[in-house]
């Protein structure tokens, strides 16, 4: 849904609001910028000391009391020399360097204009004492604004125009809508993906952490590794299913490989790189350039294709520190990777078999998939009508497997268009998982070729595809749709036997061995604290079921079965939970 232009006009607007208050605070403050953004809005500043949470409160009642006064929005159109003048005497310096961003660019555009005395100008807002440098628009007066609609939310650091070799400023969030309902609504859901933040739940639940000697990477623990065992089986059995064939390849590469690829003029910056024996080589931030060496091991024919390959690909990127964020945004990453080589007239059919396999594996982790085509951007590598023949193929395919998609103009990669796979997770939040790519570029770059029909060479097509996108981000996601409560064929732990007293410490013994015994990730809690506690323990710990043994129990040879989400299931034979727990996790339900 389209959001309102009126709720991105107050927005707008806000942040204008938030730095008349900051400069009533610190009239020293220098100004960065301050755009609406979802679901909010921002300003940067440079101030002369550091904020602390508190001073969002101070600011925030500066804000409602701006809004109160009912202050005008008043725009005036003045020259970039006056204007320079102004903010200099103002002791702006990110004022200035904006303007004299404006004056190079409009003089570059306007150089007729100019030479018939075109004066060029820049729009200032002024309200109360506080002028601003902004083109708007803008409401007509803070006092349409609701102040019971808007919240300053955090502080944050941000370099000067988001190059980190400029200064770090001071960035104030704050959150608004067009009524205090939809702000309440919000404030619960973000406090709600606060309680589910992968972070957070990773150390509570044991499964991963995070170390400042290696940034923008995990360190996997027993627990984490068994979801991601479980997701990397049944990845690769379905990409067997499918026809795919596992192969593994080096994480290091000569940079001549990625100068042949495209990836050293179109992704440099974002590899990292060693000298050794008077060579560059790159870790690889692909994993396709191997593929294609293997590929090219042997003459193809034509009735081999489509060749589909699968790797569980370990690869760098040198993402900026301040973009690392947990899981979600890493720099060591593993990708569930597969690349197919193919003629040019099984495209449609490959890519077909692709979006069914897509379909396949959402539904296990109660999820439903939306798709997107994203087309040629403005770095594009190749010839346009090649472009607009792999954007036909996609868009085919999607239609022969009755999938509803939309557009995502210019998003494709350097090398070929894409078709994306979005989610929405249990909170609503939207998120980028897989993605399948045509790709006629790289083919052509590395001189790939089969012998056709009639014993000519012919060069392939490539296709591109990664479903769970990053086993790193995918489980990072998977940990906050879930709050931790994993399906029980994902759960690392997924039973836990818990004796009432110590009497039935051995009769517990002999139910968690065959639990083990089945293949049933199972454990069990010794009886030196209260039955309650270690109820209340494993239900924090998300395991799927207890086994309460006791007297009864043991006399009547069953187990006292608590659900993590219902509660008390009562007494069953020990055959028949084993049946009921297998079935679920056969199922993936």
């Amino acid at each position: 849904m389209k959001k309102s232009p009126r709720i991105e006009i107050v927005r707008h607007s806000l942040s204008h609001v938030l730095a008349a208050a900051v400069y009533e605070m610190f009239p020293d403050a220098k100004f960065g910028i301050g755009p609406a953004v979802e679901n909010g809005f921002y300003y940067d500043f440079d101030l002369p000391r550091t904020l602390i949470p508190e001073d969002l409160e101070i600011i925030g009642e500066k804000m409602r009391r701006i809004i109160k006064e009912n202050h005008k929005f008043e725009r005036a159109n003045i020259s970039i020399e006056e204007a320079l003048k102004d903010f200099k005497k103002a002791k702006q310096p990110y004022r200035v360097e904006l303007i004299n961003d404006i004056k190079k660019e409009a003089r570059g555009k306007n150089d007729k204009k100019k030479s018939l005395g075109y004066m060029l100008q820049v729009t200032c807002y002024r309200i109360g004492g506080f002028v601003d440098l902004c083109s708007g628009p803008h409401l007509e007066s803070t006092g349409e604004i609701n102040p019971a609609s808007m919240k300053l939310a955090k502080i944050s650091g941000a370099y000067w125009k988001g190059d980190e070799k400029n200064k770090m400023l001071q960035r104030i969030y704050g959150v608004a809508f067009a009524s205090e309902k939809e702000l309440k609504n919000y404030l619960a859901m973000m406090e709600e993906a606060r309680m589910r933040d992968h972070k957070k739940l990773g150390r509570e639940l044991n499964l991963f952490s995070f170390h400042a000697e290696s940034p923008g990477s995990a360190f996997w623990h027993p627990k984490g590794m068994t979801i991601w065992n479980e997701l990397e089986q049944f990845g690769k059995g379905l990409r067997k299913k499918y026809g795919f064939q596992e192969i593994q390849t080096p994480i290091l590469a000569k940079n001549t490989l990625w100068k042949k690829s495209g990836h050293w003029d179109h992704f440099k910056e974002n590899m990292f790189s060693v000298k050794a024996d008077n060579e560059t080589y790159c870790l690889k931030p692909m994993d396709c350039p191997f593929n294609i060496l293997i590929y090219k091991e042997q003459t193809r024919s034509y009735r081999e294709l489509p060749i589909r390959y699968t790797e569980i690909g370990r690869i760098t990127r040198n993402e900026k520190s301040g973009e690392l964020n947990g899981l979600l945004r890493v720099r060591y990453l593993t990708q569930d990777d597969s690349h197919i080589f193919c003629l040019p007239d099984q495209v449609e059919k490959e890519i077909a078999s692709l979006i069914r396999m897509v379909k396949e594996y959402y539904p296990s982790f109660e999820i439903e998939p939306r798709f997107f085509l994203s087309t040629r951007p403005d770095d594009f590598m190749g010839k346009k009508s090649e472009w607009d023949k792999a954007e036909k193929n996609l868009a085919n395919a999607l239609k022969k497997e009755k999938i509803k998609y939309e557009v995502k103009e210019k998003d494709g990669a350097f090398y070929g268009p894409k078709i994306d796979i979005d989610i929405k997770d249990a909170l609503g939040r939207k998120w980028q998982l897989a993605t399948i790519q045509l790709d006629f570029q790289m083919p052509q770059r590395f001189s790939l070729d089969y012998i056709d029909a009639s014993g000519k060479k012919a060069v392939p097509a490539m296709i591109h595809a990664a479903v769970f996108g990053s086993f790193e981000r995918f489980i990072g996601i998977l940990t906050e749709h879930f709050a931790g409560a994993f399906p029980l064929w994902l759960s690392p732990i997924q039973v836990e036997v818990i004796p009432v007293s110590d009497k039935f410490q051995k009769y517990g013994d002999k139910i968690n061995l065959l639990l083990l015994s089945t293949g049933i990730r199972s454990q069990i809690r010794e009886s030196s604290e209260s039955l309650g506690k270690r109820i209340r323990t494993a239900q924090n710990q998300k395991i799927n079921y207890m086994l309460i043994v006791g007297e009864k129990e043991m006399k009547v040879k069953t187990v006292a079965v608590r659900d993590r989400e219902k509660g008390d299931l009562g007494a069953m034979k020990i055959d028949k939970f084993l049946e009921k727990i297998n079935d679920e996790i056969v199922s993936k339900k």
